[in-house]
């Protein structure tokens, strides 16, 4: 336990002296007494002599004077709390494949849907951040506890070309990464438990990274990455040539990509759109989450003992002499 103004702790040298004045007055009252009465003829005065229960009170009074100083010198204690914050940065494929109709009403419109569907499930606590890709990979949002900005950055992803699906791994990585303290110092405690979640049809297209080599990096760094694949057989494009002409591009789903990213980082491919196949990301992470220290001041708590001893000390007094100190 540690203390914030530990210099009001001075005050507690006054109890044993306020304890010792009680003794000393108490002992002058009884001789008081003896010189003007006859002691044999309290019997017939008084019901019950209180005996040793007339320390009671002034003790507890004491005590409570005691835990009042203490909460004035503001104590902290350490306590173990179970860890809530998490990060979750939802990496969306936004490629041109993603614009097919084959689920309703795009691609695209599904995984979004989605994505805003499993945010607003995840507990509040929880950060969350997008990546978008495409040919390349672009941070939509850093993680944020706010879900109305990340809803509005969902709905301003647009298509393009390419399926940089290791590039994307790889900045979601950077995203979610604990960021470093000034001068080189460790973080004081644990970096909060991170997971990857990647919606794409999974064929890979273009970009710096190679998927597998992103999964190595997800791996070392202990970040599952879970994939949902969107798109039937069915699926295709349809693109207006030089011309007038229309070309029709089949882009059937690909998962040996996105298998591969989860079997190598521990993680969970999801076939479907259902955000139930999705609870598995949040209670993975729920499992990770484990506890950490926290200081935290527990004046309040003094206080209301200390008030709990006044109460007593008063209702002692009443019980055994009829009167209120």
């Amino acid at each position: 336990m540690s203390f914030q103004w530990p210099a009001a702790l001075v005050g507690l040298v006054a109890l044993p002296l306020l304890g010792g004045g009680w003794l000393w007055w108490e002992r002058r009252r009884k001789a008081s007494r003896a010189a003007f009465a006859n002691p044999d003829l309290l019997p017939n005065v008084v019901d019950r002599d209180p005996g040793r229960a007339r320390l009671l009170p002034p003790a507890v009074l004491l005590l409570a004077l005691g835990t009042m100083i203490v909460g004035v010198a503001r104590p902290q204690a350490t306590v173990t709390v179970p860890r809530e914050e998490a990060i979750v940065v939802l990496a969306i494929d936004v490629s041109r494949s993603m614009k097919a109709a084959d689920v309703e009403p795009t691609r695209l419109d599904a995984a979004r849907a989605l994505a805003k569907a499993f945010v607003a499930e995840l507990p509040e606590a929880f950060r969350v951040g997008i990546v978008s890709f495409a040919s390349s990979a672009v941070v939509a949002l850093p993680p944020t506890q706010d879900r109305v900005l990340v809803n509005d950055a969902l709905d301003t992803l647009a298509p393009g070309e390419g399926t940089a699906i290791g590039d994307a791994v790889a900045l979601a990585l950077r995203v979610g990464a604990p960021q470093a303290v000034p001068g080189g110092a460790e973080p004081e405690e644990e970096p909060p438990p991170r997971t990857i979640v990647v919606v794409s049809d999974g064929a890979p297209d273009g970009g710096s990274i190679e998927p597998a080599d992103a999964a190595e990096q997800a791996h070392e760094q202990g970040v599952p990455v879970h994939a949902v694949l969107v798109g039937t057989s069915d699926g295709v494009v349809e693109e207006t040539l030089p011309g007038g002409f229309t070309q029709v591009l089949r882009v059937p789903p690909s998962p040996e990509t996105l298998e591969e990213l989860s079997e190598t980082t521990g993680g969970r491919l999801v076939r479907s759109l259902d955000v139930d196949e999705l609870r598995v990301v949040w209670e993975e992470l729920g499992s990770r989450l484990g506890t950490r220290q926290e200081v935290r001041e527990i004046t309040d708590w003094l206080a209301a003992g200390a008030a709990s001893l006044v109460l007593l000390g008063t209702a002692l007094s009443a019980f055994l002499f009829r009167r209120v100190p």
